[in-house]
Parts: structure tokens; sequence; C-alpha cells
């Protein structure tokens, strides 16, 4: 697991560090040389620094809880701006030391196979654990593993200057170790002040640079999204946030909406996949919404079950007629209310010189009970189907017939056919004389549902 892995690479890395400052303290204090000692110190603050970042590893990798719904990603940020006051600290006291030597000209310094095997060796561990660090730090995105990664590199430079100053105090020039000893500190500085820049980024929730950019080009490119109107990022540890609101067409379903909204979420984390997307939706009215579907939003707005929409322009005018079922239990004064708020809104929609009227009808009560009807009855009505079908001569082959009573009065449903090629709107008057005619031989036939299919074969 990622997790362990990093876990792992931290707890090594701290027993690298440890070991390193032990060997330079060790030579440097038997030798006299400051070089090596401030490199000891470095190291003695890289150990502290590596005890940090282990410790803030297993803190950042827990899931996030009712206290931090953001996770503990940031806990390696603090331990990073930890170890960059620990940086500069030793840095001055480094200088302190070596001006001090140079102004004093106090500068015994002991070159002897040991002091240069230390560094020797210490570049080498230096170059390995830098390594490896950054390979886990960006696999796992981890601030605190690359800030580890980040020591180690400067280590090796530093512990050159020192390995370079000792070559030049073996040929007889003392002050070499304390202009070494400098230039250590110059190296540290500088690690520093990098690390601390990019932890006080993250802590106060500056976006990485480009990222908003980056994230915006992806969403907006999704099939659906109208537009991004607001996108903000921040970093914790190795997760980046992104919360977003888009624009999507306000005619959409919901499950449309849903999907949109998994495919930003997905465009969005295969390119950048330490991101967690949140997204919000603006619906928009678009300029290729319909007059039809402008008209269907504003009843579903109202919550009202509008049918048979008809549009058309009189000299200019545009008018509109629709068809509001309302609960065939309130009385009409209620249900003139509805209709009147629902026609008001459609003229603030469209202007107020639009022409709306209304059809009002009862709306089937749900859950009606009902009984299918006697075979008797069913029988007297199949055969009068079957007349007023033949008499079409446009419509074929009667079947799946049924009639069920209910208290609202009788539903009789079949299927029927006609040539494929007819127009719908041809079929639809054939059905629709022939619910009539029904109604006529059976007065208490409520409701009629025809389902007409093209012939088969066509």
């Amino acid at each position: 697991m990622a997790v362990n892995e990093k876990q792992a690479v931290a707890l090594s890395s701290m027993f690298a560090s440890a070991l390193m400052t032990v060997g330079k303290f060790a030579v440097g204090f038997a030798t006299g040389s400051l070089g090596l000692i401030s490199e000891g110190l470095h190291s003695l603050l890289d150990f502290g620094a590596t005890v940090l970042t282990f410790m803030a590893v297993r803190v950042s990798d827990k899931p996030a809880d009712d206290r931090h719904p953001y996770g503990h990603g940031k806990i390696e940020s603090v331990s990073a701006l930890a170890e960059t006051g620990l940086l500069f600290v030793t840095s001055i006291w480094i200088v302190y030391e070596a001006v001090h030597r140079l102004v004093t000209g106090q500068a015994e310094v002991e070159v002897n196979g040991w002091s240069i095997g230390v560094i020797l060796v210490s570049i080498a561990i230096d170059i390995s654990r830098a390594r490896i660090l950054n390979r886990v730090a960006k696999k796992t995105r981890s601030q605190a593993l690359e800030a580890d990664a980040l020591h180690f590199s400067s280590d090796v430079l530093s512990s050159t200057v020192v390995l370079v100053g000792l070559g030049f105090v073996s040929l007889g020039w003392p002050m070499a170790d304390s202009i070494a000893a400098i230039g250590v500190s110059l190296f540290v500085c500088h690690a520093g002040w990098s690390l601390g820049k990019r932890t006080i980024d993250t802590l106060v929730d500056a976006a990485p640079h480009g990222a908003a950019e980056r994230a915006a080009a992806l969403i907006g490119a999704v099939d659906g999204v109208a537009g991004v109107s607001r996108l903000r990022v921040r970093p914790a540890g190795s997760v980046l946030f992104i919360d977003t609101e888009i624009a999507v067409g306000r005619s959409l379903s919901q499950e449309r909406v849903a999907v949109i909204c998994r495919a930003v979420e997905e465009a969005v984390r295969a390119e950048m996949p330490e991101a967690e997307v949140t997204i919000t939706t603006q619906p928009l009215a678009l300029d290729s919404e319909t007059v039809h579907q402008r008209v269907m939003i504003i009843a579903a707005n109202h919550g009202a079950a509008v049918h048979h929409i008809t549009v058309h322009r009189l000299q200019g005018r545009l008018s509109v007629g629709f068809d509001l079922e309302i609960d065939g239990h309130r009385s009409i004064r209620e249900a003139h209310d509805v209709a009147s708020h629902l026609e008001a809104d459609i003229r603030s929609e469209f202007g107020g010189d639009i022409e709306v009227e209304t059809h009002i009808e009862p709306l089937q009560s749900a859950g009606a009970e009902g009984a299918d009807v006697p075979a008797s009855e069913l029988e007297t009505i199949t055969v009068r189907l079957t007349q007023l079908v033949k008499a079409t001569e446009s419509l074929r082959e009667l079947h799946n017939i049924r009639a069920r009573k209910t208290a609202e009065g009788l539903i009789v449903i079949f299927h029927c056919r006609a040539a494929a090629d007819q127009s719908v709107a041809a079929v639809h008057n054939l059905v629709d004389e022939l619910e009539r005619q029904l109604r006529q031989s059976f007065p208490h036939v409520w409701r009629v549902i025809a389902h007409a299919e093209p012939l088969r074969g066509d």
C-alpha cells in the first residue's frame, strides 16, 4: 500500500539521518573541522525533520472525520514549516561561528582519512535517500516526503562544499573550512526559503500555479457543461480539493445532470489524480430552448401537470395553449387560481404580449382501485371495438383488449396496428375518433387508452 510505503521510506530516512549525524559529529569534533561540525548540526536538523516527517505522514494518512472534514493532510505542511524554522536557526549559528573564526583567525583543522571518508559516505547516502524520497513523494504526492527529499538533495551540495574546504585545508589554507561552513549555510538557507514558501502557500490555501486554469479547461470541455461559473482550488497534503459550480441547461432531467457531474469528476481525475471534486449545478436558460420546453419547465417549477401544448403565431404575436390537469375534487376557483399563477409566470418569461390559454381538466386520482369487468361485458366491448376498427379502413389487428371498472368509471385499454409509413398525426386522429365513438356506445366509459403500433412486416 502507498500509505505503508510512505511510512517505511520516512522511517528509513530517520535512521539514515541519525547515522550521519553521529558520524559527522564524531569526526568533526575529533579533527576540529567546523565544516564537519556544521554538517553534523545540519544532519541533526535533518534527523529532527525526518522524525517530524514520519509523525506527519502517519497522521496525514488518517481518513477524514467530523472535526477534520478535509482530512489531516495539512499536518505535513505544519511539519515542513517547522523544518524550515530549524533550517534558518541552524544556518544563523553556523554563519556566526564561521565569521568568528575568520575574524579571530582561530581555525585548527585536522584533515585525515576519517574526515574525508565520512563526507564521502554522507554524499552517497544523501544521493540514495534523495532519489528514493523523490520517487515516493511523486507517487504519493506527499509534501512532507518532498521536503525530506529537498533536505537530502541540499545535503549533497553542502557536503561537497565541505569536502572542497577540507581539500584546501590540506593544502595549507585552514580558513577554507570556515568559508565552506558559510557555503553550507547558504545552501541550507536556499533550501529553507524554497520549502518555506511552498509550505506557507499550502497553509494559506494558495492554489498550485496553473491548477485552476487546468481544471477549468477540463471541466468546460465536458459535453453538457454550458459554463464554469465558479471554481476554487485548495491543497491539503497530497489532496487537491476542487470546488466548482457549473451551468447546465435547465431543461435537462436530473438523471442527465447527474451523468454530466460524473463525467466532470472523471475528466478532472483522469488528468489530476490527486483531485477531489465537489460539484454544484446552476440551471441556465439556453438559447436553443424551444417554446414548448420553456413552458414545460415553468409548469414543472409550479408542480403542475400540463400536456397537449400548442404554439403558434398570429401576426407576430405568440400564442400558447395547453391542457392543465387539476385534482378533480378541487373547486373550480382553486383550479383557476393555479392556472392564473402559471399563466402569469409564462407571460413573465415571454413578455406581456403573449396570448396564454389554459384548458383545465381533471387529474386522475393516484392509486384508484379497479377490477376487471366480467367476461360477457368485455365481449360486448370487444365486438363494438372490432366494428369501429374495421370501419376506419386504416387501423388493423385489434388485440390486447382489457376493460376495468373504477370509482371514476370504466377504463378501456386496447392495442391496434397501422401502416408504418402513416404519420403520427393521422393515426392519432383515427384513434381519437374511435375513442369518441366508443364513448357514444358506452357512456359509462371514463377513459380510453389506445396504443397504436406499426403493422408487422412494414
